[in-house]
Parts: C-alpha cells; sequence; structure tokens
C-alpha cells in the first residue's frame, strides 16, 4: 500500500515490490502467484482494516444517521489518487478476466460493506430515524452512488472533489431517509 501511495499502480512491479522488501520477484511469485493475487490479497489486507473501522464507528452509541454519515466518510476516496481506491480500480479492472475464487472474494467485500449498510439503515428505520424503505434496494442503490462518485474523486474528475461529494451525498440522504412528520 506504501508503493501504491508514493507511486501508483503503474510503477508497482514485482521486481519493484521485491527490492522494496528485500527478496526476489520469483519469491513473491512463489507467495503469491501473480500480480493479479497479490493485488487481490494488499485489497483484502486493506478491507479488513477498513471492516474493523467501519466496524467500530457503526457500533458506537450514537443516532443512525450519524453513523450513516461516518460510513459515508469511510467509503469516499480521501482524493485524488487514493491508495485503497487506486487498488480497488485496479483489482475491478482485472476482474474482466479473474477466476472464480477471485471474484467470490471480491464479491465477499462487497458484501461486508452491503451487509452493514443495509443493518445500520433498518435500525434506523425500526427507531423511527428513517422513514421507511426498503434497506437492501436502498442500500444498493446508495453503494452505487458512492461507488460513481468515489471513482471521480479517486481519479482527480475535476469538480468533484471530496467536499462536494459528501455535499451531494448528504443532501441524497437528507432527501431520501427525511421522515415526512419531522
Amino acid at each position: 500500500m506504501d508503493m501504491i501511495a508514493e507511486n501508483g499502480l503503474e510503477k508497482l512491479t514485482m521486481a519493484a515490490l521485491g527490492r522494496e522488501v528485500g527478496m526476489s520477484s520469483g519469491h513473491l511469485l512463489y507467495y503469491f502467484h501473480s500480480k493479479d493475487e497479490l493485488l487481490l490479497r494488499t485489497l483484502e489486507w486493506s478491507e479488513g482494516r477498513l471492516g474493523a473501522e467501519r466496524g467500530r464507528l457503526l457500533a458506537r452509541a450514537a443516532p443512525a444517521r450519524e453513523r450513516l454519515d461516518a460510513y459515508v466518510d469511510l467509503y469516499v476516496p480521501d482524493g485524488h489518487r487514493d491508495p485503497h481506491w487506486t487498488l480497488w480500480l485496479e483489482v475491478w479492472n482485472r476482474s474482466q478476466n479473474a477466476d472464480e475464487d477471485a471474484r467470490e472474494r471480491q464479491a465477499a467485500i462487497e458484501g461486508a460493506w452491503h451487509r452493514d449498510l443495509v443493518a445500520l439503515l433498518a435500525e434506523g428505520i425500526s427507531h423511527g430515524d428513517f422513514r421507511p424503505v426498503d434497506p437492501d434496494r436502498f442500500a444498493a442503490r446508495l453503494r452505487a452512488l458512492l461507488d460513481g462518485f468515489s471513482i471521480h474523486v479517486a481519479i482527480g474528475l475535476r469538480g468533484t472533489d471530496r467536499e462536494q461529494i459528501l455535499g451531494h451525498v448528504r443532501e441524497f440522504l437528507d432527501e431520501s431517509l427525511a421522515r415526512s412528520d419531522t
């Protein structure tokens, strides 16, 4: 992740990584079998860390909307060339030719984000914090919105900085989840 953050993926070669960690590219390939596997395992490691942070944020004793904002804040990239999102984009791109095992592992990562969001929405609805919506359908749509905006931030598309995107998402959530009696 440090090399991705510093140089981007275009300069991440097995030889360069081997030099960085003090082993040969052949040794790396012995453990990871391919660059695709190395990238996916790095993503799984990064997602494990994010998942733990997401769990802490969502378990806080705070209103559902505050925790939803924290979920969104964690989801959206920090900015252009965010290393986690740079890695995600590369893994998504490579997934077109990935084997079934790799696809299942990517689906597991996506599924964890989705399940946490569905549970948070359901809790907010049951406590009267959000208007009644289908939590699964709303989560799928919200994550698609977040993915689209996040890609814009990660690639540095002009006019789509992180703060603008967070503002758009907050506005969307206000309009979509606000109870009509409040």
